[in-house]
């Protein structure tokens, strides 16, 4: 008896043993050529385990405890690159790949600090990246790619008002553009605000992505109709040997990814993958038991599907889709504030969907390679608002409209000793169409518009002084067949260059600057807009122009820490001004409403400029952290040139604190700070609010005469991690707002009624006191993955 309980003691000591060991495994490849690198040393940093890739360049590590590593790749002739934070699990890991960059061979000798924070020739500076682990792990992100942006610098969110929006160094939110692997997708939010790109959940899988790069400034001349941000989302390709799941369930919805290889023969590797994910909201079921007067319903779905044509070629289909119900809860029990909410909300059905198919062709002989892309998008909006939500009668404000957009883009790029030459073009398909009525500013047709866009871009970049300068120049153009400039490219014609010198022989010190112009053209919503002759109105608009010019100072303390301050200025100029409310569209979109759906002229001016200051230490020694300051500021013109107010998103400081500490046995524990500065936001004028209730007019002409008090808010979690045979489960605890903090929010108005709840007559406008929340939200979720 006691050998069989010692042989069970043994057989639960061993499978425990097994269950307790990972393994890594990826892909080594040159960053200028693709090719695959042989006889590269992968190596755990600080511990004597590794291995050296084949002659497919692919690595593998296995008998790794499960916990957390840093992983250096290293080899003749290459810069060696460091990865931190690489959280190897007994089961789900996900390939970690490295794009080596070529060593000078003139610096043989000089040791250079290992610098994880790479840069790229066209955007030296103002460029961040996250990490799978960091957006997988963000504390008070709940899962959402937009709120886990928001912890970069410069990045801010709309204060309060249950928003999403991506708020860059004090630029409107639809100032940005969003990429997916390549191809472009218009927004990245459930209940988007059309002509902007804004909403209260994010649409994304954060068990998608590989990473998220964001560039502030000196964009790329490859890209076009952006103004202050581009954010790359970068997604994983499916696991090419084995099926694997991901299962997520949080507060708000649940998630299931799943990936693996088709058409796999054998042992061998497929060459087809996919990824594909589904997720569901039940924030709906929340706010009902919570008894809100509204119910955020949605679902949305991500794929991607790869496959390895031969050595050179490569096809990639990825693709992105919602679907979203924001309906009507009317309250059991509801004072008079709450009526006035169920009165001033909208009823909002909306889908969107994004797909595209790109084509890599890397040249034989490795000196360039070349993408070509195809890709269509399509968000469909029917926006409602009604003098009674309840019985949805007294409708006084319809938008039905859909955006298609069909793009053909192609980038070439090739490879000459130390120089690098690119140069491509975009043709796009606009198909807009668009029903309205709006009782409350007089506007009532219907109409459809189908016109092209087009541009083309060159850019060259090279290295000198002993690779101590380098140094990139771009230029492009746009154009199209609707407005009555847009065929004027010279117009359109926008340069950029950066520049990055190293200022000492082991580059700890680099000066990077940039400087450039850069255009967008105004949203469908403004071009489509019909007077009420059947007239396209806003044909005469231009396209919006930034200049842009930034400079910093970096410096590398080792391979794992840096610090950069930097200052930027924006200007402004052909700003569409709304001839409706006498206020520039730079100052909206913020709200749930349609952005530009009225007449404009392109007369407005603005400026944002600043300083900023980040410090950022990689995961070592059990610790990592990103601080940020920025101090700036941000205002526009309306009719007046001359009279600059305060835009709605000149918080004149923004502080953005994250970090986390990694315990033993795989417990984690992070947070997250951010402290916006007070929030100029434009009155009521509760004159003309009487007239059109439940229609609240805006006195734009008092912008910098009111604001919100500052926002504060910590948010925490605490994860732990469990290692079972094949399979692994987190589970984590996240806490919004630990501290209680109040969220300032702008004061509400409804009508004053009599004993009996009937509203008086004439009709009288109340402001309800203004009480800002501090509620604490605690949140749990586990994941999975085998």
């Amino acid at each position: 008896m006691r050998g069989i309980t010692t042989l069970f003691l043994c057989l639960i000591v061993s499978f425990i043993g097994l269950a307790q060991e990972g393994t890594l495994r990826g892909t080594v490849t040159d960053q200028k050529t693709g090719e695959a690198l042989f006889g590269i040393k992968v190596k755990i940093v600080g511990e004597d385990k590794g291995a050296v890739t084949d002659f497919d360049g692919k690595y593998e590590i296995s008998g790794l405890s499960p916990k957390t590593y840093a992983l250096e790749a290293t080899g003749t002739g290459y810069k060696a690159e460091i990865k931190y934070n690489i959280v190897v699990r007994s089961g789900g890991n996900p390939d970690v790949d490295f794009v080596l960059q070529e060593e000078a061979t003139d610096l043989e000798g000089v040791e250079i600090v290992a610098n994880p924070f790479k840069k790229d020739k066209e955007t030296p500076l103002s460029s961040n990246k996250l990490s799978q682990e960091e957006i997988a792990t963000y504390p008070g992100g709940n899962n959402d790619i937009a709120k886990v942006v928001q912890s970069l610098p410069g990045v801010s969110g709309s204060v309060g008002g249950f928003r999403n929006d991506v708020i860059i160094r004090g630029g409107a939110p639809n100032e940005n553009v969003y990429y997916l692997d390549g191809i472009e997708i218009p927004n990245i939010n459930h209940f988007s605000t059309q002509g902007s790109a804004g909403g209260p959940v994010g649409l994304l899988n954060v068990s998608f992505f590989e990473g998220v790069t964001l560039s502030t400034s000196s964009f790329g001349a490859q890209y076009d109709n952006v103004l202050s941000g581009v954010l790359q989302f970068e997604q994983r390709t499916g696991n090419a040997r084995e099926m694997k799941t991901n299962f997520r369930l949080s507060s708000s919805e649940a998630a299931l990814t799943l990936e693996g290889p088709l058409f796999k023969k054998d042992n061998e590797e497929a060459k087809t993958t996919y990824i594909v994910s589904a997720r569901r909201s039940y924030l709906q079921f929340l706010f009902q038991v919570l008894d809100l007067p509204f119910l955020p319903d949605y679902w949305d779905y991500q794929y991607k599907i790869n496959h390895k044509i031969n050595k050179y070629n490569e096809l990639n289909f990825t693709g992105v889709g919602s679907i979203d119900d924001f309906a009507i809860n009317v309250p059991d029990e509801f004072d008079a504030e709450q009526q006035a909410t169920l009165e001033q909300i909208p009823v909002i059905k909306q889908w969107t969907t994004t797909s595209g198919l790109s084509w890599k062709k890397r040249f034989k002989d490795v000196n360039g390679y070349m993408l070509t892309a195809v890709s269509k998008n399509i968000l469909n909006n029917n926006f409602k608002r009604y003098q009674d939500n309840i019985n949805l009668t007294g409708l006084y404000l319809n938008n039905e409209s859909q955006e298609q957009e069909t793009k053909a883009r192609y980038y070439y790029k090739r490879f000459y000793d130390k120089w690098e030459l690119a140069f491509g073009g975009v043709v796009q398909n606009v198909d807009y169409s668009n029903r309205t009525t709006n009782t409350v500013s007089g506007f009532n047709y219907e109409n459809a518009l189908n016109f092209w866009k087009y541009g083309a871009f060159v850019q060259a970049s090279t290295k000198v002084l002993k690779d101590k300068l380098s140094i990139s120049g771009g230029l492009r153009f746009d154009g199209n067949d609707f407005t009555k400039r847009g065929n004027d490219i010279y117009r359109t014609l926008s340069p950029r260059a950066a520049l990055s010198y190293s200022l000492d022989k082991k580059q700890r010190w680099s000066l990077n600057a940039s400087v450039g112009r850069y255009f967008k053209l105004p949203s469908y919503t403004i071009l489509g807009f019909t007077d009420n002759q059947g007239m396209f109105a806003n044909r005469e608009v231009d396209y919006i122009q930034s200049d842009h010019l930034v400079a910093g100072v970096e410096f590398l303390l080792n391979s794992s820490t840096k610090f950069t301050i930097e200052g930027f200025y924006k200007k402004y100029s052909n700003y569409p001004v709304s001839l409706t409310d006498s206020v520039s569209l730079a100052n909206l979109g913020g709200d749930f409403s349609v952005l530009g759906n009225e007449p404009v002229t392109s007369i407005g001016l603005g400026r944002t400029y600043g300083v900023e200051l980040l410090a950022q230490k990689k995961f070592t020694k059990h610790f990592y952290g990103v601080a940020s300051v920025t101090f700036y500021k941000s205002e526009f013109t309306s009719f007046d040139e001359d009279v600059y107010l305060p835009s709605a998103w000149d918080n004149k400081v923004l502080i953005s604190l994250t970090g986390g500490y990694k315990f033993g046995k795989n417990w984690e524990l992070s947070a997250r700070t951010r402290f916006l500065g007070k929030t100029p936001y434009a009155p009521v004028d509760v004159e003309a609010s009487e007239q059109t209730y439940p229609a609240l007019v805006k006195d734009y002409n008092r912008l910098g005469e009111e604001f919100l008090a500052s926002f504060n808010q910590t948010d925490i979690r605490i994860d732990k991690k469990w290692n079972f045979e094949k399979w692994t489960l987190d589970i984590y605890f996240e806490v919004q707002n630990v501290f209680g903090q109040a969220t300032p929010s702008e004061p509400s108005y409804g009508l004053v009624q009599d004993e009996n709840g009937v509203p008086v007559q004439p009709t009288e406008l109340k402001q309800f006191p203004s009480v800002a929340s501090g509620t604490v939200l605690p949140s749990l979720g586990i994941v999975i993955d085998f």
